[in-house]
């Protein structure tokens, strides 16, 4: 579903994402983890065609990102670190506009779907640039899913949101997942990976320093928190290579 080699983005002298090697398969929920400012959103406009790398490849859903950006697009679903859907339309016509471009048929009843099923049908009528960030992060999240993506790839994916409706996204998520669906996720936030992800990947200064399965008994029976604050807090580890491969059949 995603398969990366040797990726890197550097801006100037400073290397966002320092030759990242990674593959997940379908039917992962993966989560990148890292501290703020790690080359976590990097990653994600890498994958998703937003930026372009200093080096290496990226393939995601079968499609070389470099050579078919928008392809990537129109497959995957993607809810940005930003919620920002065009200020000038309604809530309504923007998912609207979404399911048009994705050329879906009865659109209609899939959108009411995820107003009731997200609970801000109430806002439907009003204009994205009046929505609270709450709301613009519901609707972003409802766009990327409405054509029911094989892949979805989610920065931050409980920003903004009340414990609720976190609660309601993180069991969705996790059934979607279990549906065969494959689903990428960058967080800074550990008890979001903890619980709903079956693989994780810890980057730091731009370097993919671990990745494991969380069903790993080595992994389950340590302090998930004390595990993360250690390999990230160890003086030079954005220098030492991956722990385990960075590979998931």
């Amino acid at each position: 579903m995603i398969e990366v080699r040797n990726l890197s983005k550097s801006y100037g002298s400073t290397k966002a994402v320092n030759d990242i090697s990674l593959s997940i398969g379908k039917g992962e929920l993966f989560g990148l983890l890292g501290p703020n400012g790690s080359g976590k959103t990097t990653m994600i406009k890498m994958l998703t065609g937003q930026i372009k790398p200093t080096s290496g490849s990226v393939r995601v859903l079968g499609v070389d990102v470099l050579e078919d950006p928008i392809r990537v697009r129109e497959l995957a679903g993607i809810v940005p670190e930003q919620e920002t859907p065009p200020s000038f339309l309604t809530a309504e016509e923007y998912l609207y506009f979404v399911a048009k471009i994705r050329k879906m048929e009865n659109y209609e009843k899939a959108c009411e779907k995820w107003f009731e099923f997200l609970d801000f049908g109430d806002q439907k009528n009003s204009l994205c640039k009046d929505l609270s960030r709450g709301t613009r992060q519901k609707l972003m999240f409802a766009q990327a899913f409405l054509h029911e993506p094989e892949l979805a790839i989610i920065d931050e994916p409980l920003i903004n949101l009340d414990p609720v409706m976190q609660r309601k996204v993180k069991d969705f998520l996790a059934g979607y997942r279990k549906n065969g669906r494959t689903v990428f996720i960058s967080t800074h936030i550990l008890e979001i990976a903890r619980q709903i992800c079956t693989s994780i990947g810890i980057i730091y200064k731009g370097k993919l320093i671990y990745t494991g399965r969380l069903d790993d008994p080595a992994l389950k029976e340590r302090n998930f928190e004390e595990f993360f604050l250690g390999l990230v807090s160890q003086p030079g580890n954005s220098d030492i290579d991956l722990i385990t491969p960075a590979h998931y059949a």
